[in-house]
């Protein structure tokens, strides 16, 4: 054993000991490759989806975004914009959830009663975030104008 060494977990292959940072440098180059290859979705990337859809404005509510369609909201952010509430069947919530706990979760106490479910929009992508908020506006709006505004697309 060379000199310094304290356990063979410190040597490397040929017998010496890694470059002091090596591991974190290799960690740090494996991070950034990996979101390079995936983009995060954003709240100006779900303003860009609902702007599209009729009846929809956004509000600010006690310093959180929110969207809806008369007085019924159907998404909502947290203060910090990293999570993302929207409308969602009660009957469907727990197969969604448990189906991606990474990436959904359960609304507060006070609002299991209502449609609601919660998603970190880091784990989502952006095709994901535009078919959750396209079900969550056709919850809310009237019939004929989810049927025309599907059929446009």
């Amino acid at each position: 054993m060379r000199r310094g060494c304290t356990s063979k977990r410190e040597r490397s292959s040929t017998g010496l000991r890694p470059r002091r940072g090596a591991f974190r440098n290799r960690l740090t180059q494996r991070v950034h490759r990996s979101t390079e290859s995936v983009e995060l979705v954003t709240i100006h990337d779900v303003r860009a989806t609902v702007e599209k859809l009729p009846r929809s404005y956004e509000v600010l509510v006690g310093g959180r975004v929110k969207f809806r369609v008369g007085r019924i909201v159907y998404l909502s952010f947290s203060r910090d914009e990293t999570i993302m509430g929207f409308a969602f069947p009660k009957e469907e919530r727990e197969w969604l959830i448990g189906g991606s706990p990474d990436k959904f979760m359960h609304p507060t106490k006070a609002d299991l009663r209502y449609n609601w479910v919660l998603a970190r929009l880091a784990a989502l992508d952006k095709k994901e975030m535009r078919e959750l908020v396209l079900d969550a506006w056709r919850m809310v709006v009237p019939k004929g104008v989810a049927n025309r505004t599907t059929t446009a697309r």
